[in-house]
């Protein structure tokens, strides 16, 4: 059983940043997928960003909404993933949950299904 836990949520002003954390206890991340997905009230939980180690790269993917003001990093072999994000904006406040599971390439990434298991979520709100 993978244990994954958030922290870093938080109340924050529209164009502030915070960095999340995803550690998995007991275990490190090797060759698989990391992302991070969000909820936000009466809505359903949609991708936000991912991270996959193969042996010889690493790739990330990101949300359209997101792009070019979220930053996911980690290392293959750690167990430690981040999601920084800059320049928030009051449409990014939900919970943001961590997931992880079998490396997956490209457009598998972004879908639920490819994502065995989920941290409990933190809260994340942005004020206008």
């Amino acid at each position: 059983q993978v244990q994954l836990v958030e922290s870093g949520g938080g109340l924050v002003q529209a164009g502030g940043s915070l960095r999340l954390s995803c550690a998995a206890f007991g275990r490190t991340f090797v060759r698989e997928v990391v992302g991070w997905f969000r909820q936000a009230p009466g809505k359903e939980r949609e991708f936000v960003a991912a991270i996959t180690w193969s042996w010889i790269m690493s790739d990330t993917y990101y949300a359209a909404s997101v792009e070019g003001r979220f930053t996911i990093s980690g290392e293959n072999g750690k167990n430690t993933v981040y999601l920084q994000m800059n320049n928030l904006k009051p449409e990014d406040t939900g919970i943001y949950y961590c997931a992880s599971g079998a490396y997956c390439s490209t457009s598998e990434c972004l879908s639920r299904g490819a994502y065995d298991y989920w941290g409990q979520g933190t809260q994340v709100t942005v004020s206008s």
